[in-house]
């Protein structure tokens, strides 16, 4: 390999590293966003979830600058092969860490008016939720850190413990708003907070599966879906 090669091979792995980098910092802000607003949740915390609201424009922000990066590779560098999944499963984890961000900031939206309402209903049941949506996110960023496809897998198997966790938490919901109607509005405030986090599971997921085709080139299989309860009529 000639010095102008390694200069150009070492110029790409550092693109490379720094789109990683980015996209790492992405992904520790959208966990701490869901984290913090779980917490607000049920510490009854508003400040903390207006905070939670404001800090999602930093990931926003972040997103813009490493789609841009992104994008600038392939056009310097004309990436093939592993270095272009690579770089196109960047580009794509970036755009669904954003969404999980959003997911963080709408419950954190919901506080304010759970906070103001006294309702205490399934409260260990959100923080279980929260916690296993949040374990999840935390898996796949290191399995794209470590672009480690077994672990991207194991991400993959875990999001159906999330699903039926969703489904059995929505049941309840339902029924403590079937037990006393003046739960109706904010139990249908939790319902939406735990459909945020399920989907949140399920974004990580995303993640997992695109890692796992950067690193070997092929794609998971299908898994099923779970159903959607929230297709389900609500009293209100």
């Amino acid at each position: 390999m000639n010095s102008t090669t390694a200069h150009t091979v070492k110029s790409f792995d550092d693109d490379l590293r720094l789109l990683r980098s980015m996209i790492g910092e992405m992904g520790g802000l959208a966990r701490s966003q869901v984290n913090e607003a779980i917490t607000a949740l049920l510490s009854h915390d508003v400040e903390l979830a207006k905070r939670v609201v404001e800090a999602d424009k930093r990931i926003d922000e972040l997103e813009m600058e490493a789609e841009s990066f992104a994008i600038s590779i392939i056009a310097r560098r004309s990436p093939l092969a592993q270095d272009l999944r690579e770089v196109i499963a960047a580009l794509k984890i970036g755009a669904v860490i954003e969404r999980i961000g959003d997911y963080g900031k709408n419950i954190a939206k919901r506080v304010e008016a759970l906070s103001s309402s006294g309702y205490r209903g399934a409260s260990a049941g959100v923080e279980q939720i929260g916690s296993m949506a949040s374990t999840l996110v935390d898996d796949a960023m290191r399995s794209f850190a470590e672009r480690d496809p077994f672990l991207a897998r194991a991400v993959s198997d875990g999001d159906e413990a999330i699903d039926d966790y969703y489904e059995s938490l929505f049941q309840t919901l339902l029924g403590e708003i079937a037990e006393d109607p003046e739960n109706t509005a904010p139990a249908t405030h939790l319902i939406f907070i735990i459909k945020n986090l399920e989907r949140i599971g399920d974004h990580a997921t995303n993640i997992a599966e695109m890692v796992h085709y950067s690193a070997t080139g092929e794609h998971l299989e299908d898994r099923p879906k779970g159903g959607d309860a929230t297709g389900l009529s609500l009293p209100l």
